[in-house]
């Protein structure tokens, strides 16, 4: 009997420590210090973090802010440039078209009415409007071209500086890029290793993609009429190859 009582006295005692046991647990859990885990940073590419310049203008007077001033292509490939008789834009005798990075000295502006064959990057509307400049370092470093940038109709201006030029030099605001990638995108070839911004600013903006994988699709860059198919995996160059399939 007093062996039966023992047992049970044990049992409840087991019993009262564990519910003890839990109920010390659960005072010390309520009662720690609340530890705040700080969120994770998004990593940010070095790319995104430039700071690229917006001018914005709405007329030939804002127009003027760039008058004197260095420009750098941005919009590569895409857009032919003439040069000038006087006022005059000899739009029958194109002189090129500017690429990738390529540096502009603006000297002033012009209107003029376009021909059909001018107006295939930037609308003629009633007046075209074009941008007066001369090149660095070329063989005739006086010469001034023009390149179409905007247009007036109906009295209103639509200009597109902001998207065709870089307002500071892009070796400065890429300079995270190294002497590499820089030396490839100003010889405009490709390297092993570049992203899709260095090719494109290489190769020029005119290209074609059967994917939207941005760093992670072939794409074949128009190359001012040698096309050039290039892979990108995780948005480095894996791949690159002549293709004469455009």
């Amino acid at each position: 009997m007093q062996t039966g009582v023992k047992a049970a006295l044990g049992a409840c005692l087991v019993a009262v420590l564990a519910v003890g046991g839990e109920l010390l647990y659960l005072h010390h859990e309520r009662n720690k210090p609340m530890e705040v885990k700080a969120p994770e940073r998004e990593v940010i590419a070095d790319d995104d973090l430039v700071f690229l310049k917006k001018k914005r203008p709405s007329s030939m007077a804002d127009l003027k802010e760039l008058f004197g001033t260095t420009v750098w292509v941005s919009a590569g490939g895409q857009l032919e440039y003439y040069p000038l008789a006087g006022k005059t834009v000899q739009y029958a005798k194109p002189a090129g078209t500017l690429l990738g990075a390529q540096r502009l000295q603006v000297t002033g502006a012009t209107e003029q009415v376009a021909p059909k064959a001018a107006t295939f990057r930037i609308p003629g509307g009633d007046r075209q409007v074009l941008l007066e400049f001369t090149l660095p370092g070329s063989a005739d470093p006086a010469k001034v071209y023009g390149v179409p940038v905007g247009y007036r109709q109906a009295g209103e201006y639509t200009f597109y500086t902001d998207e065709i030029f870089f307002y500071d030099d892009p070796h400065v605001l890429y300079k995270h890029w190294g002497p590499q990638i820089w030396q490839a995108v100003d010889a405009h070839q490709v390297v092993m290793g570049m992203n899709e911004r260095q090719v494109e600013l290489a190769l020029g903006q005119v290209s074609k993609s059967t994917s939207q994988d941005y760093g992670n699709r072939m794409v074949v860059f128009a190359n001012l009429g040698h096309p050039k198919a290039v892979t990108f995996v995780k948005n480095h160059v894996t791949a690159f190859r002549d293709d004469q399939g455009w």
